[in-house]
This record gives C-alpha cells, structure tokens and sequence, in this order.
C-alpha cells in the first residue's frame, strides 16, 4: 500500500510522461490506492458466513444490479446458469435483463457451507412472468473471496419449476426496506423448502 508521501514521489515520477499517459497512470494508482472493502472478511466464522449470506440476500432483493454489482471484483468471473461472464459491467447487463424478465423476484439464501475464503449457498426465488406464470427457482452457488471480502467467482445452478400463485411461499411486502426479507420472517428451511 502506498503512502501519501510515495504517492507524491509516483505523481512526480510521473511529471515526465505525456499528458494522457499521465492521467492514465495516476488514475491507476488512484485505484489501487483505494482498495474496496465488504465485510465479512475471509477467513470466515460460521457467524460471518451466515452474515456474508444475508448481506447478498439482501442486495439480490434490491433488484438494483450496480448495487449487486459492487460486492465483486472488478474483474469477477460468473456462470449463470447457462452464461459465462466476466467483470462488473457484464454482471450489470447480465442483472438488468434478468429483472426485465423476472417480475416481483422475492430471494430467500441459505448458508450450506463455508471454507476459509470460500461460501456455498442453496437458495430459491419466486417471480412471474408478466402474464400470470409463477415460478419457484432453485439453485446452489459456490462463491470465492478475496482478501477484501469482494467476490472473486461466482458459480450458480439454477432449475425454474412452475408454481400457482397460491403456491407462493415468499410473501414479504415490496415496500418493506427495499424489499428485504424482514428478520423475522422464516428461512428456506422453517419454510420445509
């Protein structure tokens, strides 16, 4: 990590190189001198998984792909599903065209097991279509951590299964904090799901 003094040495250093070249290299500095942080970090607790869990949870509840987005790397390498992605613009698309199609998504994760830097996840959504067909995804996720607490990779399978909407399990209100699973409303396992 640099200093403020070295930064002013690398700004120096820097004097010589043409303007754009400049810009370019100091703003590279500039970023590695602002390392992001999401806590938890690694090594995890099981009291920091299950937190790690419900902070995702949360943020996948917002339907707000940046703010999703924020908690990987730049550089993070996703499957979904069928897709292979990489970076957090693609994460954005891919996020943004996901909510297009899944209406009223409602997120339930579920701690199922954790590493040092590593968190694995089962949980379920429920959404619509737009025209009446509900549906209740099951998945799994396998995540990596670095030192940051940012996710590096993201790996998830995920099986849509027609539901009724009397069906529907994740009955939360939408205007309730953002749309978040309020504390006391059960899990996926009080659920029997």
């Amino acid at each position: 990590m640099f200093s403020s003094q070295s930064a002013s040495k690398f700004g120096k250093l820097c004097s010589h190189f043409p303007k754009r070249l400049n810009t370019v290299a100091s703003n590279s500095f500039a970023q590695s001198a602002s390392v992001e942080k999401r806590p938890p970090f690694p090594p995890f607790t099981r009291e920091t998984a299950i937190e790690k869990v419900r902070l995702a949870e949360n943020a996948w509840n917002s339907r707000d792909p940046k703010r999703v987005s924020l908690a990987y790397t730049p550089d993070s390498w996703w499957r979904n599903r069928d897709s292979f992605i990489q970076g957090r613009e693609a994460i954005v698309e891919l996020l943004t065209n996901k909510w297009k199609k899944e209406k009223d998504y409602k997120l339930i994760k579920e701690l199922w097991a954790y590493t040092d830097n590593r968190i694995s996840v089962k949980f379920q959504y429920e959404w619509n279509d737009g025209a009446g067909n509900w549906f209740r995804s099951h998945g799994n996720e396998q995540w990596e951590f670095d030192e940051n607490g940012l996710m590096r990779r993201r790996e998830a399978s995920i099986n849509d299964v027609p539901i009724k909407e009397s069906e529907r399990k994740f009955l939360w209100s939408d205007s309730e904090n953002n749309n978040t699973r309020p504390a006391n409303y059960p899990g996926l396992t009080e659920l029997g799901l």
